[in-house]
């Protein structure tokens, strides 16, 4: 019997809630399938460990982290920790540390997903963001010099290695090419110099090693527009970190809402874990309350199913989840419904064993 070890940093915020959901699915699938088995580790870490300890999570935290196959992540971030030390202190060291350098995005209109956009279908909204998670413009590389006074300055410098530019282009080529959809790569070569036409001229030079993939180059302000007007134009999406980031959480806004939005950090030669996580993050205004949305929590177990080896139990929860936004019967008050989050994992195990 397979075994999996999983370590979860529910964090803070709603994170504790909606990640009890993702846990519950995936451990009542393992028992359905009988084939294999699944333990959760869970970790303190987070904004109130920061605010006892000083720091996000211990010191030796990532090398206690290696021992698990995959790391399941809620949300990061509170009142009283500043954005960039609860940021930096936990989850970007974690993708740096493990290498984490794919950040997978799907941004996809489920049957019985609410969207905002007119005369639009669920065929329409169907792509994956291949967002480059471990250098670019969330390198940390900078300087804030002569604080205090008129000369003061912040300086920020965007690093877009060959290394790092090739393997998240190749990683989106090679995934173009074995689903047979089309690539589009999103930059600003027009007005960044020299990061993002290194990084269009990375992606024709790779492009010639792929004269099967349909390939398309956009602008990011243009591309932002096409998200909105014509989404269906986009299957493969391929980015830098900063951009990814941004189109992502539109791409979410659009596709059903922040409550519906799952990402995955993938090392893919699987030397450290990979990390998954719902992006919507703490929502500490609803904390507590049992009323946030776990759907993000419970797709990206579906992803981590995926990349565990377990594909046809992560398509079933994908379609899981539909049937509920179909079925109308057990959803959260964003989606129109009085359900409490405590309540959805059991509704997904429901539809999963009829």
């Amino acid at each position: 019997m397979k075994r999996f070890n999983i370590a979860v940093i529910a964090g803070d915020g709603i994170g504790p809630e909606v990640i009890a959901e993702g846990k519950k699915v995936f451990d009542g699938i393992a028992k359905m399938d009988g084939n294999f088995s699944v333990t959760f580790e869970d970790f303190p870490w987070g904004c109130e460990y920061y605010l006892k300890t000083g720091e996000m999570m211990p010191a030796d935290g990532l090398d206690i982290l290696k021992a698990f196959d995959a790391v399941y992540l809620g949300a990061v971030g509170y009142p009283g920790v500043p954005d960039h030390i609860s940021l930096g202190g936990l989850l970007l060291q974690i993708r740096r540390g493990f290498d984490e350098y794919i950040n997978l995005r799907p941004v996809r209109l489920l049957k019985g997903a609410p969207c905002p956009l007119a005369d639009v279908s669920i065929d329409d909204i169907n792509m994956i963001v291949v967002r480059e998670n471990s250098e670019g413009e969330y390198a940390n590389v900078g300087a804030h010099l002569y604080p205090g006074t008129e000369r003061e300055m912040a300086l920020q410098t965007g690093v877009f290695s060959r290394h790092g530019c090739e393997r998240v282009i190749r990683y989106a080529y090679e995934l173009a090419r074995r689903e047979n959809r089309s690539l589009t790569s999103i930059s600003k070569g027009n007005a960044l110099r020299y990061s993002m036409v290194f990084w269009d001229e990375i992606f024709a030079e790779i492009g010639r090693e792929y004269p099967d993939v349909e390939t398309h180059s956009l602008l990011v302000d243009a591309a932002s527009m096409f998200f909105v007007k014509d989404p269906k134009r986009f299957e493969i999406v391929v980015t830098s970190n900063l951009f990814g980031d941004i189109l992502t959480d539109l791409g979410a806004a659009i596709a059903g809402g922040m409550g519906l939005a799952a990402g995955a950090n993938l090392n893919p030669e699987r030397k450290y874990p990979s990390m998954f996580e719902p992006i919507h993050g703490s929502a500490p205004d609803i904390a507590g309350q049992g009323i946030a949305n776990p759907l993000a929590s419970i797709w990206s177990i579906s992803q981590m199913l995926d990349f565990l080896g377990e594909k046809v139990w992560a398509e079933r929860v994908l379609s899981a989840i539909e049937t509920l936004l179909v079925e109308r019967r057990t959803l959260t008050p964003d989606l129109g419904g009085s359900a409490k989050t405590s309540e959805i994992g059991a509704a997904i195990l429901e539809i999963l064993e009829r």
